[in-house]
């Protein structure tokens, strides 16, 4: 008798075209490259946690893999609160930084390397994703995982101190209170950083920075929350923060403070950097 269930392939395929729906982007490759890249295999064997609230997880009832073609978080060190990220949440930045083919990629947090591979694929040809897990487990495992994949290297360090190779796109799945000075001097002319920006304990927010002629513009996305990022995070003090997200909305540049001093237009003041309500002059 045949089965009336769908079967892995069409389950899988089903969420890439959601993923390339709520990417909002038109490159017709997203959609099969979200379907080529299988979760599972980044994600150790099953059963799986998933993420229900507050650091809360409920085991899958097998090892089946349909299991993870949800908008879910998936743990891959649950003591330690490391996911891997909400599927939804990463389609959109990866609509909203648009990699193309022969662009150079860094991604800061890449866990065990699922969206690591996404990106990668959509550098070929020509393309590298420099990749950066602080946490030494977990850059074993992206090594493993990633040997199918091509122009891709694991880091094991902190992308904070790091010297960043010039890039395209900075792509960071890590929360963030202020971006290094060095993430920003690495961006080529045109270039993209995505964040989740945690400039307090009750705002979250995703911001695309992009590099142009006159500074770097930002554009605040939606809500986003993230295990903090080791180094630039919590460990940086604040002068001046946005008290509401929607103060926090408000901003459109960003500047370091080397370039230019903080006006009274600043939402948010760090040592090294401060943004801006007022867009970059054109």
């Amino acid at each position: 008798m045949k089965s009336n269930r769908a079967s892995l392939e069409e389950i899988r395929g089903f969420f890439a075209k959601r993923m390339a729906a709520v990417s909002k982007s038109r490159d017709p490759r997203l959609e099969r490259i979200f379907e080529l890249v299988p979760r599972e295999a980044f994600l150790g064997p099953g059963p799986w946690q998933v993420w229900v609230r507050d650091r809360n997880y409920l085991e899958t009832p097998s090892a089946d893999p349909v299991y993870l073609y949800e908008n879910s978080l998936v743990a891959l060190d649950g003591a330690k609160g490391i996911n891997n990220g909400e599927p939804f949440l990463h389609a959109a930045w990866i609509g909203a930084v648009s990699p193309q083919r022969g662009e150079m990629i860094t991604h800061i947090g890449a866990g065990t390397g699922y969206y690591t591979a996404i990106l990668s694929l959509l550098a070929l040809p020509g393309g590298r994703v420099t990749a950066f897990e602080l946490d030494a487990q977990l850059a074993e495992r992206a090594r493993h995982n990633l040997r199918p994949f091509e122009s891709v290297e694991v880091v094991n360090a902190d992308a904070t101190r790091a010297s960043l190779t010039a890039s395209d796109i900075v792509y960071v799945s890590a929360g963030v209170s202020a971006p290094p000075v060095g993430w920003l001097k690495a961006l080529k002319p045109g270039g993209r950083l995505i964040f989740p920006w945690r400039p307090s304990e009750e705002i979250g927010l995703t911001l695309l920075v992009r590099a142009e002629a006159t500074g770097f513009s930002v554009e605040p996305l939606a809500p986003s929350w993230f295990i903090p990022c080791i180094g630039a995070s919590r460990e940086i003090v604040a002068s001046t923060t946005p008290k509401t997200q929607a103060e926090a909305r408000s901003i459109r540049s960003l500047w370091t403070t080397e370039t230019k001093a903080p006006d009274d237009t600043a939402i948010a003041v760090y040592p090294d950097v401060w943004f801006s309500s007022e867009p970059p002059e054109t």
